[in-house]
């Protein structure tokens, strides 16, 4: 399938553009396409740097990362074939392959699971001065809790209820990311939630004029959290992702799944699961979120099946998948 790229690319994502205008002289190639995001996002370079790793080590094949709506569109992309790879946010893959929520009476059940990329990790933040220090402090308090719809303030709510916390409890402002770091900044919360890849430039921006502090959830509050929705999975936000945040954080994280369908060749999705983390450093070098892409929490957090090929490398390097990882 020939995918595209827009223009105005350099580094890695330029030379993934060459090979594949290139690809079309190369007609032995077959072509991949890769559903990604937008070009904002963290999807596009980490489906970008996916296709240049193809195009480097698996014979036969060239890949493009597409620009597109993300999650819900890519899920649909790989059910009618115009992609053969995609990436999205764990709740919608789940959705998609179970035929609830948003595909709701349109079960999409051939997708499967390749690996787990990374995590948006709902970050809790807070002023270094603030006396807040765990989430039970947040009672009373004025936090926000995102923007109205958002998916922060469909994590931070179950959060909060799964740990005896409701909105009774706090103030509750609706924000978004750079008004709840203008609100921390200039006083007017005590705290507030995040749920976006990290480092995010809000919070960053906030840690180069305040002292902050990211609010630790205890392992009794991330088991609460993941008991009330098992989509949440652990994760640590690394030490040094912002200034005075030194050492590693205990979070909530939700995945962010490259999928397939369940009717690509086995062996082909197994080479590319193999070429992915024998060179996951070639990912990491495109973007930091791919620091995260590991078997480990692949088998952690998969939400759905995993593809056969896939299993087949995992298996080969002594991993122990899964019952619920079976398709």
């Amino acid at each position: 399938m020939t995918g595209h790229i827009v223009g105005g690319l350099r580094g890695p994502l330029l030379s993934v553009a060459i090979l594949a205008a290139g690809a079309l002289g190369a007609q032995a190639q077959e072509q991949l396409s890769i559903a990604t995001g937008g070009t904002g996002g963290v999807y596009y370079p980490m489906g970008g740097g996916l296709a240049e790793i193809i195009n480097n080590h698996i014979d036969g094949y060239s890949a493009t990362a597409e620009v597109t709506g993300a999650s819900v569109e890519n899920m649909g992309l790989i059910a009618t074939g115009d992609a053969d790879l995609a990436i999205g946010l764990a709740d919608t893959v789940a959705q998609a392959q179970t035929g609830t929520g948003r595909f709701e009476g349109q079960q999409l059940e051939m997708i499967r699971g390749v690996a787990v990329m990374y995590a948006n990790l709902v970050q809790i933040v807070t002023l270094a001065d603030s006396g807040i220090t765990g989430l039970s402090d947040l009672a009373g308090k004025r936090v926000s809790i995102g923007a109205p719809g958002s998916g922060t303030e469909v994590n931070a709510a179950a959060i909060l209820n799964a740990n005896g916390l409701t909105y009774d409890d706090i103030d509750e402002q609706r924000l978004n990311f750079n008004e709840t770091a203008d609100a921390l900044s200039n006083g007017d919360i005590d705290a507030g939630f995040w749920s976006v890849g990290a480092p995010t430039s809000s919070i960053l921006n906030l840690a180069t004029t305040q002292s902050i502090r990211m609010i630790e959830l205890t392992a009794e509050e991330i088991a609460a959290a993941r008991a009330a929705d098992p989509i949440f999975a652990e994760a640590v936000l690394a030490g040094g992702t912002y200034a005075g945040v030194d050492a590693d954080v205990p979070v909530l994280g939700i995945p962010n799944v490259l999928v397939a369908s369940s009717e690509m060749d086995d062996d082909l999705v197994y080479a590319i699961t193999k070429a992915m983390f024998e060179n996951i450093a070639d990912l990491r070098a495109v973007h930091p979120a791919a620091n995260q892409t590991t078997v480990e929490f692949t088998l952690a957090a998969s939400p759905i099946p995993l593809h056969p090929g896939a299993i087949r490398y995992y298996e080969e390097i002594g991993a122990t998948i899964p019952d619920a990882l079976r398709p």
